[in-house]
């Protein structure tokens, strides 16, 4: 899709971002389903409840600005899903399995955080503030699902750690 000023280049980065929220929350169901421990379960579940709130925030900036979300061809996250399976069925320690899930899973925020620093700006630049402000919202919903992964992944690292000095 050719792009020819600034707020085509917006309407497609934050079609980007839904389309990214809607594969993303169906990559997060399968995280979820790979895990077998209850709280690694029970977080993705949560990033999947977050993911559909992000998705109504998106939608109505797409109201607001007065535009559809365009069609883009990505296929980030089927490659990503496609990485996931081959690399879990290689790790055969459950514990070291949990840890790879919640490393993709930040992983996955990570990329999206990216694209809504950049929203957040151009949404800023162009005037439209109550867009800013929901995208900020956004942001910083992914901010905190990625801060509570990282305490996730620490407390189960230190929870291996005592088991095995207990041992």
């Amino acid at each position: 899709m050719p792009v020819k000023n600034p707020r085509e280049l917006f309407v497609m980065t934050l079609s980007h971002v839904r389309q990214g929220t809607e594969r993303g929350t169906k990559v997060f169901q399968e995280l979820s389903q790979a895990a077998q421990r209850q709280d690694v379960k029970e977080a993705l579940e949560a990033r999947v409840m977050v993911s559909k709130q992000i998705l109504e925030k998106i939608d109505e900036c797409f109201r607001l600005i007065g535009e559809k979300p365009v069609q883009l061809t990505g296929r980030l996250e089927e490659v990503f899903l496609e990485d996931f399976r081959r690399e879990l069925n290689e790790i055969q320690n459950p514990m070291a399995k949990h840890l790879f899930i919640l490393a993709k899973a930040v992983h996955l925020i990570h990329l999206r955080v990216g694209e809504y620093v950049a929203l957040v700006a151009a949404a800023d630049i162009t005037g439209n503030h109550a867009v800013g402000a929901l995208l900020e919202t956004c942001l910083a919903d992914k901010l905190a699902l990625a801060e509570r992964t990282r305490r996730l992944i620490r407390y189960i690292a230190q929870n291996e750690i005592e088991q095995r000095k207990a041992a």
